[in-house]
């Protein structure tokens, strides 16, 4: 089978307010909507629904090895280790670890031929709860390192996959698992079709609270939801992160060194290059949040750790004072070549950063209000995009889920993509082509469970590589 590909783009191109959109070029602007849903559905004689059950993996040639070796070309050697170490922790961290692999492997299985922005790396927990600029605890996708205009399907099968393997990691059984694919699937449908008598803007506006989550559980699960969300909040706030991550040194706020997780390094800090590449992370924000960045300083930058895919990546820590008892700290992480980009066609976006930020704002609801990008002013000038760190930002933690939870909030998931995927895709085009029965569930169902096992496969190939001494793994959290 042909691998998908995307059209071609020229990586040097800058974004024009006058370019054509990849998304939906086939379909004629003022279409109605019966017109987009036969779109969809005459593309299931090129992909049929069942279709997507189906696993394509060759039996020569796919070294995983390689391409491990090949996604730590430009990391820092002395943390790739680390990156190994976490990756080893069991076949789901290995699975969070490996985004290229699964690339190359969904760059073989068929597609609609509907692209989307899609997020490039969509597990289980890469969503979570988070505070908008208004304050509202939403719940969303929170990585978006991979992002690229890509087909939808990538995004659901990488998913799915991952509810199988966090349940496997719980202990639970496949079934399980496929049952949480198959709903989080179903979920994904029938909120695309909900999507799809909304509105343009309707769809834009639309966002999921967090009160969802109390709402579709029960008893003793959603009483220790609601009590953790609450300590999570409050562990999560700007304050408590200060005062865990800074300490005064000579008089002056600094952050703490706790190596390899987050130290300074020798040359980075608060010098004339570092004050460069902000003017240039400033330029990138809206003129209304320059006029607040205007009220801090740049005071300490640090090299921290972060994440398992992350890891060996260039990310730091910036500290920023309005006064003493005013800090704010921003994250700046290294923004790469997107894993789905041999297979979908270069980025529109000359920087790295800036491709991150544009998906990251065309997928959800409501992004962070300091999100912008830079480049190091250092060689080898990395691209970085830029956020606040843990501003009230919660992540998902499935070792925590109980079979019930499984049973429930892989349908939020699903919810959450579909959302995401409306507001750059057609929702009636992807309505129609997804249909009403339970074709298309059972198909994504069958692949994660498929792919599940293939991951613990290349996972233990993965571990004797450590075991022998091919690659290094270190363990250190």
């Amino acid at each position: 089978m042909k691998r998908t590909s995307g059209t071609e783009k020229n990586p040097k191109e800058k974004p024009s307010a006058h370019k054509q959109s990849p998304f939906n070029k086939s379909i004629k602007t003022g279409a109605t909507r019966d017109e987009r849903k036969a779109i969809g559905r005459l593309a299931r004689e090129k992909a049929p629904l069942e279709s997507h059950a189906g696993m394509y993996i060759p039996a020569t040639g796919r070294d995983i090895i390689k391409v491990l070796e090949k996604s730590n070309e430009g990391r820092i050697p002395e943390l790739i280790p680390i990156r190994y170490g976490r990756m080893l922790v069991s076949p789901f961290t290995f699975f969070r670890g490996s985004a290229a692999l699964m690339a190359l492997d969904l760059a073989e299985t068929p597609t609609s031929g509907f692209v989307v922005q899609a997020c490039g790396d969509c597990h289980i927990h890469n969503m979570g709860v988070f505070a908008t600029p208004e304050r509202k605890l939403v719940i969303d996708i929170n990585d978006f390192d991979e992002t690229l205009p890509a087909p939808w399907e990538w995004d659901v099968k990488r998913l799915a996959t991952s509810l199988v393997l966090a349940g496997k990691s719980n202990g639970f059984s496949a079934q399980l698992g496929q049952e949480a694919a198959r709903l989080m699937a179903r979920k994904y449908r029938e909120h695309m079709a909900k999507l799809s008598t909304m509105s343009a803007l309707q769809v834009w506006y639309a966002h999921i609270e967090v009160d969802r989550l109390t709402e579709i559980s029960k008893g003793d699960t959603r009483r220790r939801q609601s009590a953790d969300l609450k300590s999570a909040v409050a562990k999560s706030s700007p304050e408590i992160m200060t005062q865990k991550m800074t300490a005064m040194s000579n008089g002056k706020l600094r952050f703490r060194d706790i190596p390899p997780l987050i130290s300074h390094v020798e040359g980075l800090g608060a010098g004339q290059h570092e004050q460069k590449a902000f003017e240039d992370y400033r330029d990138s924000l809206p003129e209304d949040r320059r006029v607040l960045l205007d009220r801090f300083e740049l005071v300490d930058v640090a090299r921290k750790v972060v994440g398992v895919g992350s890891v060996g990546t260039m990310c730091g820590v910036v500290l920023l004072l309005s006064s003493e008892q005013d800090a704010l700290i921003l994250q700046l992480k290294e923004a790469r070549e997107s894993v789905l980009a041999p297979y979908a066609g270069a980025s529109q976006y000359e920087h790295q950063g800036h491709r991150v930020v544009a998906g990251q704002k065309l997928m959800q609801a409501a992004s962070d209000m300091f999100l912008g990008w830079t480049t190091a002013r250092r060689p080898p000038h990395y691209h970085f995009y830029v956020r606040q760190l843990r501003d009230v930002k919660i992540g998902t933690n499935t070792a925590l889920w109980s079979k019930e939870e499984f049973r429930v909030l892989p349908g939020l998931a699903g919810e959450i993509l579909a959302r995401a995927h409306a507001r750059s895709g057609d929702a009636a085009v992807l309505r129609g082509y997804i249909g009403k029965s339970g074709v298309f569930d059972e198909a994504i169902a069958d692949y994660a469970v498929a792919y599940a096992k293939q991951t613990e496969q290349d996972y233990m190939q993965f571990l004797n590589a450590c075991k022998s001494g091919q690659l290094e793994a270190q363990t250190i959290d």
